[in-house]
């Protein structure tokens, strides 16, 4: 069943990142179903590489709420949000009328279904309690068994990992020690805290610890459960987020009054009465 995904990245690929967005590529392209078309979109506007930092990831979500008119006006059938933050999942769910899903939350869920408890391996110092928040927002925290971090403080540094190998052991190193850790203290999952580690790890082949705990790649199971979410929505009759509430765009009655205000496309799912 033939479907299009919008693949929404916080990296700006054109000038800060070499090579992740070609290998971040290649592991779509190895995980899709042959049917299915994704496009990867990258931030152009504003930053695109220090979104660890809470200011500069919330300057770079409106690229990615604009971003999403955008797919819905060209038909997309799903919005992937391939950042451990899930930045802008909320407001583009309210926005969108096909399904959004994002890369912590749906990779908490996955792995809730994988084993008793999970763990964190995270990328920094600084990005973990960002990470933190979401499990307890998601409210996940009582199956959140450990977090432990990788030291890479300039999230750049991941880059040189795919294709210089005495980085890239390093990289892997930091992370299964922090793995090991995890393990250490009775986790039974651990999840790749990074859409870049992420990466690295695919390319590289690495999917379990040391002692045997399954290592969750959020990108990969982003992918497949955005084709799943899609397939479900259709079935569903185009029902698969709910609009009762908190995801509820403006009523028809409403709706002219706020494009006035805020511009003519804004909720462009909403019709005017």
């Amino acid at each position: 069943m033939a479907m299009k995904i919008w693949y929404q990245s916080m990296s700006r690929f054109e000038t800060k990142w070499k090579s992740y967005p070609k290998y971040l590529r290649q592991i779509l392209d190895q995980v899709k179903d042959p049917d299915t078309e994704i496009e990867i979109h990258g931030i152009t506007k504003i930053g695109g590489f220090a979104d660890q930092y809470r200011y500069l990831e919330f300057l770079e979500t409106g690229e990615v709420m604009e971003n999403v008119h955008t797919a819905v006006a060209q038909g997309f059938d799903a919005f992937l949000i391939g950042n451990i933050a899930d930045p802008g999942l909320r407001e583009c769910r309210e926005i969108a009328n096909f399904p959004v899903l994002g890369l912590c939350e749906t990779s908490l869920h996955v792995a809730c279904m994988m084993g008793a408890n999970f763990s964190l391996v995270t990328i920094n110092e600084k990005f973990t309690p960002r990470i933190v928040e979401n499990v307890v927002h998601y409210g996940l925290k009582d199956r959140l068994a450990a977090v432990n971090r990788m030291k890479t403080d300039r999230i750049l540094n991941l880059d040189e990992g795919f294709e210089n190998k005495d980085v890239q052991r390093d990289l892997i190193g930091q992370f299964q020690s922090a793995a090991k850790a995890n393990t250490d203290a009775g986790a039974e999952v651990v999840i790749a805290a990074g859409g870049v580690v992420m990466a690295l790890l695919a390319h590289a082949g690495v999917y379990t610890t040391p002692s045997g705990a399954p290592i969750l790649n959020g990108i990969t199971t982003l992918v497949k459960m955005g084709e799943m979410a899609v397939k479900l929505d259709r079935i569903m009759g185009g029902t698969f987020t709910s609009k009762r509430l908190q995801y509820a765009p403006p009523g028809p009655d409403q709706i002219a009054e706020i494009r006035e205000y805020y511009g003519a496309n804004i909720y462009p799912t909403v019709k005017p009465k």
